[in-house]
């Protein structure tokens, strides 16, 4: 398959498939209508379809939502690390290193993350990649004294050759504080005048930054820290947010050749009755118009055995980009 076009690759951390009751899954619940419009009244929950072996939940005219497997066939609670450097990879990670492992990357999966990913693929043939979180001076100080280890998603783009973008990135608005919005950069990081956007113009400005470059990526890890504190006021305000960028995200996404790829390492969100990671398979959601999507899909089609799971995405993103 020839290149498409452009992805824009929301990831949002510890969003599973969750059963369809609203005093457990906020999911099932919070209202979500631009989400639910897109989806021809479906909400992100498990339901009868998923005992359909790698069927679609949803394909409308404006999205398609999938169900994937995040557990790959390993024992255990799915945990950040494994599930990332599968998403970034496409190997069986868990599988290799015998178990789910995570938050941070141990020595062999940044091993294994040096071998390649689709960042490290897609600047091998020529294609641009980026990372359009815009990091804070205190991040880059706290690993350069040893304080912290980077992620998955920013080792993979380092190792790939690629700039974490920077608060100047972020004032110029070529980058996305990770709240979104950028409020936090002035109430918690102490940058009074920080640019602030509202929900409506995250939307315009990840697809703004997702025109600049064959990839862009955005990594969102607040739904996981509102799942493991069972925080659900946040977790609604987070939704609620969330539903609006998608909805301004998708206003533009048949007029042009970008897809919108939304998706998760694995559930927690999804499950109010636990602070623990879960099992539920997690949700891809495409966004765009209906050629772009079905591409898509054929491409993870040509990788699955069975049920699609984490190792199925890098793989059909480098068909569709290529």
């Amino acid at each position: 398959m020839a290149g498409q076009g452009r992805v824009l690759f929301l990831f949002l951390d510890g969003v599973g498939l969750g059963e369809n009751d609203p005093s457990i899954n906020p999911l099932a619940g919070i209202p979500m209508p631009h989400l639910e419009e897109l989806l021809g009244g479906h909400r992100m929950v498990a339901d009868g379809f998923l005992h359909h072996n790698g069927a679609l939940l949803a394909d409308t005219e404006r999205a398609s939502l999938l169900a994937v497997d995040a557990c790959m066939g390993v024992e255990g609670i799915p945990q950040s690390a494994t599930g990332q450097a599968a998403l970034l990879t496409g190997k069986n990670v868990p599988a290799w290193l015998g178990e789910h492992d995570g938050p941070k990357p141990t020595s062999p999966i940044a091993a294994l993350i040096e071998r390649g990913t689709i960042f490290s693929h897609l600047r091998q043939e020529a294609r641009e990649a980026a990372l359009v979180n815009a990091f804070p001076p205190r991040y880059f100080e706290s690993i350069e004294r040893g304080y912290r280890i980077p992620g998955v998603i920013a080792l993979s783009a380092k190792q790939a050759g690629m700039s974490l973008k920077t608060k100047d990135d972020l004032y110029a608005g070529n980058a996305l504080s990770a709240d979104f919005s950028g409020e936090g950069w002035r109430t918690h990081l102490g940058y009074p005048d920080a640019p602030v956007l509202n929900l409506s113009q995250v939307g315009q400005r990840l697809k703004y930054l997702a025109g600049q470059v064959d990839l862009a990526m955005f990594e969102y890890w607040l739904t996981d820290v509102a799942g493991h504190h069972q925080d659900a006021q946040a977790a609604a305000g987070i939704l609620q947010a969330l539903d609006v960028i998608i909805g301004s995200l998708a206003e533009s996404g048949d007029d042009d050749q970008c897809l919108v790829l939304v998706t998760s390492d694995h559930g927690n969100l999804e499950d109010m009755r636990t602070r623990h990671h879960t099992r539920n398979a997690v949700p891809l959601l495409l966004l765009g118009p209906k050629s772009l999507r079905h591409a898509f899909l054929e491409g993870m089609n040509g990788t699955c055995r069975s049920t699609p799971d984490l190792t199925n995405i890098a793989p059909a993103l480098m068909r569709f980009i290529d």
